[in-house]
């Protein structure tokens, strides 16, 4: 009922406090999170505030919450939730991503809080505490899947990097077999590799494998969409939301009110990579159709779709997005043109052993690329329920018979 929400305001519900001073030259590495206006920055081995806990930015970055399980030091960047005055910690981080910060920031050239002002925010919410456990239990086990899916791609990602470093990098079973020793690997793939190395142009370097490029397995930027064949509609990946490996939600526009950058065609299997600022790890492995990328994507296509997977991990290794970042020039936007990435240096080890990488890998790939998907779903769903949930205007008993029934 409309009773069960009471009105007030911000500071009789909370009591926020500016964050602590820590210059670098104080901090001792530790376990204790610090806590900036753009979330943990880094570690510390003491802690200025008993968790759980509640912070957000005063200055730099504002409107963002963050919840924080464990004791930590909230920087003088923040402010943070001194006094919760018996409200549910978890519900307050959901509740002040409603609030509206911008309204109760200055007007200098970096904008900054005043949380004298903002206490004095009006605001409506449950008085009932289990209410408001119930609902931040709703958007926590969203929020608590999403993260999971975060770490289960890191580790998978980890894996596979992990695989093509020890065969085409490290070329440890061919140093195994050298050595004379068990590769570990079946018999059917051990095989495959020769048990010398031979000198080349860039060093010794298996037996047999060709020294090149990934311009000779892949197509640089072969489609563009004209006047004359582009949709009506499309789904736009820019810089911004494509960073290490992730694609964040596609833009959607009308062809007419694209950006005039919304050119390149992308298609299921295509490694993108960001030519501008290369280091700020601006790629992604394709999996989806339908897309449409920036010119300041370089778009990869394999000549063959078991290339796949070594292209993408070829062309975005630590090593080789360290390299682009060097080579970028160009003053404010340093930039590397489209042909520098496909003239990255490459080893063919041959075709079978290609393909046996691809069937080990592509699983992985997909698996992650599954994930992001899904977790763009529960985000979006989050994202939708929140306000609602916050204003009373969905009850938990909805929400809950409504996730039960989609499960």
């Amino acid at each position: 009922m409309a009773g069960e929400w009471r009105a007030t305001t911000l500071g009789e519900v909370i009591e926020l406090k500016r964050g602590y001073d820590l210059p670098q030259q104080r901090r001792t590495p530790g376990r204790v999170p610090l806590v900036s206006s753009s979330g943990v920055t880094d570690y510390h081995e003491v802690a200025m505030v008993k968790g759980p806990g509640v912070a957000t930015g005063r200055y730099g970055t504002l409107g963002q919450v963050f919840f924080i399980a464990e004791d930590f030091w909230p920087l003088n960047t923040t402010l943070y939730v001194r006094d919760f005055k018996g409200n549910d910690p978890r519900f307050v981080s959901y509740f002040l991503r409603e609030i509206d910060f911008q309204a109760y920031s200055d007007k200098a050239a970096v904008p900054g809080l005043n949380r004298n002002h903002l206490h004095q925010a009006r605001v409506r919410l449950p008085s009932d505490i289990n209410e408001q456990r119930a609902i931040a239990h709703i958007l926590w086990t969203l929020d608590d899947k999403i993260e999971l899916n975060k770490r289960m791609n890191a580790t998978l990602e980890e894996m596979a990097r992990a695989l093509f470093k020890s065969w085409f990098v490290d070329f440890d079973p061919v140093r195994t077999k050298v050595e004379v020793r068990d590769t570990g690997l079946p018999r059917k793939i051990a095989d495959l590799f020769p048990d010398e190395f031979e000198r080349s142009e860039v060093g010794e370097v298996p037996k047999g494998w060709r020294v090149g490029t990934l311009a000779d397995y892949v197509d640089l930027n072969p489609e563009s969409w004209s006047r004359s064949s582009a949709p009506d509609e499309i789904e736009y990946l820019d810089l911004t939301n494509t960073k290490w490996g992730k694609i964040e939600e596609p833009q959607g526009y009308l062809w007419k009110d694209a950006p005039s950058r919304a050119q390149r065609v992308l298609r299921p299997g295509d490694t993108i990579v960001g030519t501008v600022r290369p280091g700020n790890g601006s790629f992604a492995l394709v999996n989806d159709d339908g897309l449409t990328g920036s010119t300041g994507f370089a778009v990869l296509r394999p000549r063959n779709p078991s290339y796949r997977e070594l292209v993408y991990f070829a062309a975005t290794s630590p090593a080789n997005i360290e390299l682009l970042s060097h080579l970028a020039d160009g003053g404010a936007y340093p930039a590397v043109r489209p042909y520098v990435i496909v003239n990255s240096q490459s080893l063919w080890p041959g075709n079978i052993l290609v393909e046996v990488f691809s069937r080990l890998t592509k699983p992985i790939t997909v698996k992650i690329a599954t994930n992001w998907r899904e977790s763009r779903t529960l985000a979006a769903l989050r994202d939708t329920l929140l306000p609602k949930l916050i204003s009373g205007e969905l009850r938990v008993g909805d929400v809950e018979q409504f996730l039960g029934a989609a499960a």
